[in-house]
């Protein structure tokens, strides 16, 4: 027999995890800088530097970029000391080969640092790194039987469909921009600090490109001429297209965007003037509906057959959403806090616990927030804030989710420290597996009755509960529309406690 075939080709995600790490680094403070008398913060950028995929493992590497903001001997206003600290990590992948796809997006959680003497410090930095390592598939499925009627083949079909990632693109690509500060007659600011945020805010398929917009988010830490903190934040759009000649116009489109490099300095010959340049990654996931059809079952009413079947795991949709949670906190600090300087967040891992029928997804939010005390120095307190979000979900689905935090964080002096507020976006996404009994090969056998004598021309019997009409015809070597023509029957259901006349194909 010849079978009509087809072959699904998806990506199957064979790891999706956070790696949570620290980092540690001495350095020496530059000659060119004053003694450190107090640390006050630690502001720091990840950059992803690459990824690779393995025999059964990923790998990734990137660079922290810190800023140490100190308080120096014999007084004066805040000074800057710019650390880079290198990371790798690896996370187990089985399945996954060098074809493979290894998606990630490293974090910085948290990061500190302690004067060992007036001239060294000891950095320490936290990292969240989510990781996602994809392996193209190609899983053969038998449709069905070409020409059935000339063996008298009898067949039943699955028909459905297969929720699938069907393509993982990912596209390099340079921005820069320039921010004016704050215009003045006097001198201009100090840059302390900076750090930016890609965020995609819109995605879409038009015929094979995937288009996606979105803004950098830049956040500066500036230090006036008179030696007042203040901080200042810009947004600036980019817009990209990625091939995504598979994918189709309605897929399910997910893109984020990583920063590889960044540089925020000021203008040669005008120090109001920053020049900002990134080198931006943008990785995007694309899933599908793809229909299918699987051959369940199948006999020959002349023949017996023998017939090999396996499972054929299929995916559908369950839920996708994005759930904000509003987060309201009071930071102590032990002293009163005259006002706010900069507040900035970063967000951790994600668990997920079940209870019930609900899964639970909590998040770690690391706040930290610099204020001035009641003598006009500059103080940081930092405070990490579990965040969780409950979703109704089957004990056999599946979870994907990654958390997101739009907008700025509120921080204002309250009483006994300082109050944050902010909104911590769930974007989730649940999957479901069906395991379809399905028929990989197949070949006729000897003559149905060969050998045993007459076959009866009719058979009376009663059908059992549970049964189908195919499991009867199939036993028989009949056929569905033989016996509910013989019947008198217009649908397949069949009328338990009644006696069925099976007649048999000669």
């Amino acid at each position: 027999m010849e079978f009509d075939r087809d072959t699904i080709i998806s990506y199957e995600t064979v790891a999706q995890t956070t790696l949570c790490q620290e980092e540690t680094q001495e350095s020496i403070v530059p000659d060119a800088c004053p003694d450190i008398l107090r640390i006050v913060d630690v502001c720091g950028q990840a950059t992803l530097s690459g990824k690779q995929a393995r025999e059964g493992a990923a790998q990734v590497t990137g660079m922290v970029r810190a800023c140490i903001l100190y308080q120096p001997e014999g007084g004066g206003g805040l000074r800057r000391v710019e650390v880079s600290l290198p990371f790798t990590c690896q996370a187990e992948a089985p399945g996954l080969t060098e074809r493979g796809t290894v998606l990630a997006s490293p974090r910085l959680r948290r990061a500190e640092a302690r004067a060992l003497n007036p001239r060294k410090v000891l950095l320490r930095v936290d990292l969240a790194v989510d990781v996602t390592a994809c392996q193209p598939v190609e899983r053969p499925i038998c449709c069905g039987v070409d020409n059935p009627e000339e063996e008298g083949v009898c067949q039943r079909q699955y028909q459905g469909e297969d929720y699938q990632l069907c393509a993982v693109q990912e596209k390099p690509f340079a921005f820069s921009d320039q921010v004016r500060l704050q215009s003045g007659s006097g001198e201009a600011p100090v840059l302390l600090a900076s750090r930016v945020q890609p965020v995609c805010t819109e995605s879409k398929l038009i015929g094979t490109k995937l288009i996606f917009k979105g803004m950098v988010e830049l956040f500066l830490l500036l230090q006036e001429p008179g030696g007042t903190i203040t901080s200042g934040h810009e947004s600036m759009p980019f817009s990209q297209i990625i091939e995504a000649p598979s994918a189709g116009e309605e897929g399910d489109c997910q893109v984020e965007v990583e920063v590889a490099s960044f540089h925020c300095e000021p203008a040669p010959g005008d120090s109001r003037e920053l020049e900002v340049s990134l080198e931006l990654l943008a990785q995007a996931m694309v899933y599908s509906h793809r229909p299918v059809t699987l051959l369940q079952d199948l006999y020959s009413t002349s023949h017996l057959m023998e017939v090999e079947r396996e499972n054929q795991i299929l995916c559908r949709l369950g839920e996708q959403s994005v759930r904000p949670q509003a987060v309201r906190e009071l930071l102590e600090t032990g002293e009163m806090v005259r006002s706010i300087v900069d507040a900035r967040l970063a967000l951790g891992q994600v668990t997920q616990n079940r209870e019930g029928s609900e899964l639970v997804l909590t998040v770690d939010a690391w706040i930290s927030v610099l204020y001035l005390d009641e003598n006009e120095l500059v103080q940081c307190v930092q405070r990490s804030i579990p965040v969780s979000c409950r979703l109704d979900s089957p004990e056999n689905a599946r979870c994907s989710c990654f958390c997101a935090c739009p907008g700025e964080v509120f921080a204002a002096p309250a009483a006994g420290g300082v109050e944050v507020r902010f909104t911590v976006e769930f974007h989730c996404l649940t999957t479901e597996t069906t395991a379809v009994p399905s028929v990989t090969s197949a070949k006729l056998g000897e003559a149905r009755g060969a050998g045993e004598g007459q076959r009866p021309s009719v058979v009376l019997r009663m059908p059992s509960p549970g049964e189908e009409l195919w499991d009867i015809a199939k036993a028989h070597g009949t056929t569905m529309e033989q016996i509910l023509q013989a019947n008198e029957l217009e649908e397949e259901a069949l009328p338990y406690g009644r006696m069925l006349l099976i007649p048999s194909i000669r």
